[in-house]
């Protein structure tokens, strides 16, 4: 597997593989960090990288790996980026705002900890507009970051950085935040995978902007698998947090594999023909997906279309 195949790799896969000891913590953080220093300047999708850390932490889970008894967490040794709103224990972060350019935390937001409780690696911070508050992610401190597909355009906001991140392969993971579409916009600009999550459902500590008790912590990722996996080690209630959520915390796998089974019924728009051979070779493309994920395809009849497929 080379360098880049390594980057683009799902944090479901690279995990098992640092598993069974197909690649080790430390050759995955390496392939990542010398991507991001041909990618990063072109499109800015990090603000903050923390390479030396990131070096020291894959060093060292790459010695635990190793050892045969060892009891690995479910992100054991995976990258993962943090959205510049999140405190990061010895790793500057500055909401995007000239006031807290030199700013380094001495402790981590609760949802790094737990990212770190499970094994992931932080690659460092990725950029967002100031305090997180707009659609577009530029600022004052790191400027503009452009979108993967075409850099005059924008990537979206607030988790523009992370989006960017997971697009181009500078990491399989990224933690975002969102109150009015900051993690669900960059992904559909981007195309990646966004996630909010039910208020309380991920506690939001420290709380430091007026607006955090509403916004939320949340999953980025290139799939829907590892945006789950990534999910379920940053749940649970805590003691700080007031906020609730009664949805219980969902399993490594919960949410995804059972809804992407089901049949999908899709609008005859999308099929030109009546044939399948006649469709549009993008359509064809999308089918061959669904079906290698275990969903039902097969022709039907609609009475509000023609023609269906599903």
């Amino acid at each position: 597997m080379t360098n880049i195949d390594l980057c683009f790799t799902s944090a479901t896969k690279l995990a098992a593989m640092i598993r069974r000891g197909a690649v080790s913590p430390l050759e995955m953080v390496q392939a990542v960090l010398a991507r991001l220093e041909r990618v990063n300047p072109r499109l800015n999708a990090y603000c903050t990288v923390a390479a030396e850390q990131a070096l020291e932490a894959a060093r060292k889970a790459t010695a635990v790996a190793r050892r045969r008894s060892a009891r690995l967490g479910p992100l054991h040794g995976v990258p993962v980026s943090i959205k510049d709103l999140t405190p990061t224990k010895g790793i500057r972060t500055t909401w995007g705002s000239k006031i807290y350019e030199h700013h380094v935390p001495d402790e981590d937001a609760l949802v790094v900890t737990r990212l770190k409780a499970a094994g992931a690696i932080v690659l460092g911070k990725t950029n967002t507009p100031e305090f997180g508050a707009g659609a577009n992610t530029f600022n004052a401190v790191f400027g503009v970051t452009r979108n993967p597909w075409n850099p005059t355009l924008t990537p979206g906001g607030s988790t523009g950085g992370g989006a960017v991140a997971l697009a181009t392969g500078l990491g399989p993971l990224a933690q975002g935040t969102d109150l009015g579409g900051s993690l669900r916009l960059p992904a559909s600009f981007c195309g990646v995978v966004g996630f909010r999550t039910s208020p309380g459902l991920v506690p939001v500590h420290p709380a430091p902007l007026a607006w955090d008790p509403w916004s939320v912590n949340g999953p980025m990722a290139r799939t829907v698998a590892d945006t789950a996996l990534m999910l379920s080690v940053i749940t649970g209630a805590d003691a700080r947090r007031c906020a609730r959520s009664r949805a219980p915390p969902p399993t490594r796998s919960a949410g995804w594999a059972p809804a992407w089974r089901r049949r999908i019924p899709i609008s005859a728009a999308c099929a030109t023909s009546s044939s399948p051979a006649a469709a549009p070779r993008w359509w064809r493309a999308t089918k061959t997906a669904w079906r290698s994920g275990g969903t039902r395809c097969r022709r039907t009849s609609s009475r509000t279309s023609s023609t269906a497929w599903h």
